[in-house]
């Protein structure tokens, strides 16, 4: 038999979308499951409030009635906006090493991308920058993180088959945590603090943060508009993400640097204990016992930390603030114990970020790329 292409229609199908990912890396050890609850949350058009800006199409690949492959369309309509594109993005894509089935699952979802009067497709990506984006390249021996994605090593090899090309790279680093602060990190962080008027914020609770909570993604929003394909995130994708984040939040591993004269966030930087083994016994379930590990696992002296989410406002990019963040959080991973961090992607173009661990033991472990077709 052939292969069969289905658009997803129900919720029914929506879950075995879902749980095709699971199913594909099942053993693997480097792949860190998502949530099934919260992935039906992101994909469900009336609940996730991208669908304000976004346009989706999700399908599925069957062959001998056995689904083999998934693969989601998405137009964000802000984003092209912003950039004066004409881009689809594809995203949630996995399939078997089998080309009649790629070929199946790509030419779908290419043909809705053109009838939707895009000129271009690229990927992987999500609605936003705050889902998973990027196709690992390079570091399919390392373990993945609740951030990112893992796929196997025969996904870009049949990107490059079909005439996909790149557009753009991240690099992932492990970052080891020093004895102590440096010197310099120090001097400049008190340099900064006066010049600026700045003060570094810690909190307790959920009810002490959430007064700066709106503030962070302001920040965010205006920190993260240069990158690549960011469009800014409207207020019901802020108050989306705040209910799902904060209740995860590790509070002494969160800083916010604030202007003393008018509250104003000026930088943040937020990680969180690395919860990848965690996620990989909860294999993608939260209940009935997959909170337990979660919980158990925020709550830990973790040897790695999760480099969340950093942002600085533009104004006081290469001011030094920075150096605020790295000086209230290495004596805070070092107290617990922490070995090293894993950055997370960072656009191999943003060399003010990647330069901000020179003065750090590290090691580029991962590689990931966005793919690009013209339609």
């Amino acid at each position: 038999m052939g292969v069969e292409i289905r658009e997803v229609t129900s919720k029914k199908e929506l879950k075995k979308f879902v749980k095709f990912n699971i199913e594909l890396y099942k053993g693997n050890p480097y792949h860190v499951p998502g949530l099934i609850e919260e992935e039906m949350v992101t994909l469900d058009k009336k609940k996730n409030p991208a669908f304000e800006v976004c346009d989706a199409i999700y399908f599925l690949a069957y062959k001998d009635g056995k689904v083999v492959g998934r693969i989601a369309g998405m137009v964000n309509r802000r984003s092209n906006e912003t950039w004066n594109q004409k881009r689809a993005r594809f995203g949630f894509v996995d399939f078997i090493d089998d080309v009649e089935v790629v070929d199946a699952l790509f030419n779908a979802v290419e043909k809705w991308a053109r009838e939707q009067g895009m000129a271009e497709i690229h990927g992987p990506m999500g609605f936003t920058d705050m889902d998973h984006e990027g196709m690992l390249i390079e570091g399919f021996d390392q373990l993945g993180t609740m951030a990112t994605i893992y796929n196997y090593p025969y996904y870009p090899k049949q990107m490059e088959r079909m005439g996909y090309t790149k557009d753009q790279d991240w690099h992932e680093f492990k970052i080891y945590i020093p004895e102590g602060v440096p010197e310099k990190h120090l001097r400049i962080g008190e340099i900064v603090k006066k010049k600026y008027g700045l003060k570094v914020m810690k909190f307790k609770n959920a009810k002490a943060i959430m007064p700066y909570a709106q503030k962070v993604f302001q920040t965010l929003n205006e920190s993260y508009a240069p990158l690549y394909g960011f469009a800014r995130l409207t207020q019901k994708q802020i108050d989306f993400y705040l209910a799902t984040y904060i209740p995860m939040l590790r509070y002494d591993l969160v800083t916010l640097i604030v202007r003393e004269e008018d509250d104003v966030v000026v930088g943040f930087g937020i990680s969180l204990p690395n919860l990848s083994k965690a996620m990989q016994k909860a294999k993608g379930h939260l209940f009935p016992f997959g909170w337990i590990y979660l919980l158990k696992a925020l709550k830990s002296k973790p040897k790695v930390i999760d480099l969340y989410l950093t942002g600085v406002l533009p104004e006081y990019q290469s001011k030094g603030v920075n150096a605020l963040l790295f000086n209230d959080l290495i004596p805070v991973y070092k107290s617990v114990g922490a070995v090293y961090a894993e950055s997370n992607p960072e656009l191999e173009t943003n060399n003010a970020v990647q330069a901000q661990w020179d003065y750090f033991k590290r090691e580029h472990h991962k590689t990931r790329r966005a793919f690009i077709k013209q339609l």
